[in-house]
């Protein structure tokens, strides 16, 4: 009987050891940690997206997103802080219209959002669910819910997004999101051209889209393996340039 006893204890062990799993904040901590940790909060970043020079700062809380984008008057010059938006054409202040803060904002915030992941992914209005595992291409994933609080979440805190989490690497290969603006959409997104630079994980990423906006962003996988999706662009970032804290002082 004791014998039997033993055996029973092993079985069950294993079976618990097996099904044991990771919560979604504990796999997110785990990604931003390999992604680059406490070096974002240290880094002011550079690069060049489709033309534009962006640049970032954050730490202690506070942060900065800017935009610089040449045109007929000179260069526009955007930043996104804790107390607003503020906008300079040639480093003369400009009064910007109430109807554009949130275009200029969300503009200039979305780029920032994605070329930093994942570092946005522990913002306090971010929940995150983890909706369960799957494999693309024969790697396996966690697959992680994200939505957002009204009040923090920005004009865009309905949108739902959905991220492929590698289970050994911890990266984030794929991602998804479904978004209301302009007649609503629905898009995946393969990332690429893994990079660090200074001790900070960056990617680009294939874009691609499907025509029924009924699809459940945790099928997209699927669609994806099966070539359901149509690829709608590039995302590329360029002359990125990352400067930790002790470089600096």
């Amino acid at each position: 009987m004791q014998r039997y006893f033993i055996v029973l204890v092993f079985v069950f062990s294993s079976v618990t050891t097996v099904f044991a799993q990771f919560s979604a904040q504990e796999i997110v901590d785990k990604t931003i940690e390999e992604a680059g940790g406490t070096n974002y909060d240290r880094a002011i970043i550079h690069f060049v997206f489709r033309g534009k020079q962006y640049r970032s700062k954050r730490g202690e809380g506070i942060y900065e997103l800017e935009r610089f984008v040449k045109g007929p008057k000179g260069i526009t010059h955007d930043v996104i802080s804790n107390t607003g938006l503020k906008r300079t054409i040639e480093n003369c202040p400009v009064v910007v219209a109430d109807s554009l803060v949130t275009k200029i904002s969300d503009g200039v915030n979305s780029v920032h959002y994605f070329a930093s992941l994942p570092y946005g992914l522990n913002a306090p209005a971010v929940h995150k669910k983890l909706m369960g595992e799957s494999v693309i291409n024969g790697s396996s994933y966690y697959k992680i819910k994200v939505t957002f609080d009204q009040e923090g979440g920005g004009t865009d805190y309905e949108d739902e997004f959905m991220y492929w989490i590698h289970k050994e690497n911890y990266t984030v290969d794929y991602l998804a999101y479904k978004y209301a603006v302009n007649g609503g959409g629905i898009r995946f997104r393969e990332a690429y051209n893994p990079r660090s630079i200074n001790g900070i994980r960056f990617v680009d990423y294939k874009n691609y889209k499907t025509e029924d906006l009924t699809t459940p962003l945790y099928n997209l996988d699927k669609l994806f393996e099966k070539k359901q999706l149509k690829l709608l662009s590039k995302i590329e970032l360029e002359d990125i340039y990352v400067y930790i804290e002790r470089d600096c002082c």
